[in-house]
């Protein structure tokens, strides 16, 4: 079972395991689940946390190549105005 979960929380969208992630606070918050089922959502919202983890660094990565990318290209069309500049 836990393999199971395991591959489905793995195949979960951001906001798809945000929604189930509030879901699970907002149970154990709510109080009146015995030891066994608090300890399975605790543990299930730390998977949960995980991939919402693992989906934000994902967007961090990404956003931080876009923006060096886009610093690149700012960088040589500055470069290549100069070296124009300077022939003319």
């Amino acid at each position: 079972m836990a393999a199971d979960q395991d591959t489905t929380t793995a195949a979960l969208g951001y906001e798809q395991a945000r929604d189930e992630l509030i879901d699970v606070v907002r149970r154990l918050e709510a109080g009146g689940a015995t030891l066994e089922e608090s300890l399975a959502l605790w543990e299930r919202g730390e998977e949960l946390a995980k991939v919402c983890r693992h989906w934000l660094e994902g967007a961090r990565r990404r956003l931080n190549a876009a923006l060096a990318a886009e610093d690149e290209t700012s960088d040589e069309a500055d470069g290549g105005e100069d070296a124009a500049g300077a022939e003319a």
